[in-house]
């Protein structure tokens, strides 16, 4: 197929906005052309995860960006980074990453001297950086990806390192997969009506739910019946997030819940998808494939992954306050979010009651990717379905995943607590 450019975009490309936009553009047409776009969509925002460090060729490329002049132009968030700005001392640059203080840093600053704001967050909806429905956006990290088009109904296809601050800097995407209506059908028919209401209660269950998604769906586009019209935001968050982890889940459809389902059939891409049943059995099974540890003895509790919003600070504080738990010597339990929740955690006074109990708070990072938890750490109990499916390869310990108030009161114990 052939591209066509409008005579912006051509004179974007051809120099006239300096090099930085230029080379932006060429990498922006280039994928335009192997995802066969006939054309480019204006974006109204981006969402970068280049500021994670992985190695000396993703700070050459920003600097490069910060040299030859770029900035970006659509308002940009930050994506989690490889240190906690706000804590130092948190990330522990040890033999193994020498790096990760003076690498990692200059990455986390390119992108600042690019324009894009100081958010450092999984989660950029949570504040303020939420889209439209239809509304065409550039978003890179695999949570924010499916959350903004499952939940938020904008549209964003799967952008990575480099093609992220490339959108950013120049507007611009390619108008293919999840911006076009037939990418976002659903093919897959996901039935949950069989599962306990109560079951609904327990956030860890969307987690684990949205590991089977992904397990099952893998990249396909999956609508699913059966959940609650209650289902909130943070539910739903946790339940691509796993979904995306497990799979390669870029958008799904909650028939009544999310906004783009109403009905089943306004979704399916044809009429006779195939359907897979979940039951209660299914569900149980799915926790336990997630667990890599069955029991006894905890070294640490991770929770906010993805980052937590608001209210689920709210409700771990009340769980803390209400069962009055102290986390137990030699755990140590850590809260990752973003800096723009906590300062609202913190005005709101949930904070202070948390740090008292002996929970340590992680922002601009999280601990599944960088080196925060204790040397030795072995066994480490979380709420999060994404974190306990990478933490194993990651980390290489040992997972348990449990609802909120299991993690509290396995803090509090020092052991593994599963209520059945």
């Amino acid at each position: 197929m052939t591209l066509r450019l409008t005579p912006v975009e051509q004179a974007m490309l051809d120099g006239s906005e300096g090099e930085g936009v230029a080379l932006a553009m060429r990498i922006v047409t280039g994928l335009a052309r192997v995802r066969r776009a006939e054309e480019l969509v204006d974006v109204t925002g981006a969402h970068i995860d280049s500021c994670l460090y992985h190695g000396r060729a993703g700070l050459d490329f920003a600097e490069k960006l910060v040299d030859l002049g770029a900035r970006v132009r659509v308002p940009t968030t930050l994506n989690v980074g490889s240190l906690d700005l706000l804590h130092p001392g948190t990330v522990r640059a040890d033999a193994e990453h020498p790096e990760l203080l003076t690498a990692g840093r200059a990455l986390m600053d390119a992108y600042v001297a690019l324009g894009a704001r100081t958010t450092f967050t999984c989660a950029p909806y949570q504040v303020d950086a939420r889209p439209a429905v239809g509304e065409h956006v550039a978003w890179a990290e695999s949570n924010a990806i499916v959350f903004a088009n499952s939940v938020l109904g904008a549209r964003t296809d799967r952008y990575g390192d480099f093609l992220d601050i490339s959108a950013a800097i120049t507007g611009r995407a390619p108008r293919a997969g999840f911006h076009l209506d037939e990418a976002r059908r659903a093919d897959f028919v996901l039935d949950v009506t069989a599962v306990a209401p109560e079951r609904w209660h327990d956030e860890a269950w969307y987690a684990v739910l949205g590991y089977l998604l992904g397990r099952q769906a893998r990249s396909r586009v999956a609508a699913i019946v059966g959940l609650p019209a209650t289902t909130s935001e943070d539910d739903l968050k946790a339940l691509g997030a796993a979904a995306a982890s497990s799979g390669g889940v870029g958008i799904f459809h909650a028939v009544g819940v999310t906004p783009e389902a109403p009905m089943l059939e306004s979704v399916l891409a044809h009429s006779d998808p195939r359907v897979h049943k979940l039951s209660d059995a299914d569900l149980a099974a799915g926790r336990r494939e997630l667990c890599t540890a069955d029991g006894g003895r905890i070294d640490a509790v991770s929770l906010g992954t993805p980052h937590a919003s608001l209210a689920e600070i709210r409700a771990l504080t009340e769980e803390v306050e209400r069962t009055r738990t102290t986390v137990a010597t030699g755990v140590t339990a850590y809260l990752s979010t973003g800096r723009g929740v906590l300062a609202l955690a913190e005005a709101a006074g949930l904070i202070a009651p948390l740090e008292r109990a002996g929970f340590r708070i992680v922002v601009d990072t999280c601990t599944y990717l960088v080196p925060i938890l204790p040397a030795g750490t072995r066994v480490v109990m979380t709420n999060s379905g994404k974190w306990a499916h990478y933490a194993p390869g990651n980390l290489g310990i040992d997972v348990v995943i449990g609802t909120l108030a299991e993690c509290v009161r396995a803090a509090g114990a020092g052991r593994v607590v599963l209520d059945d």
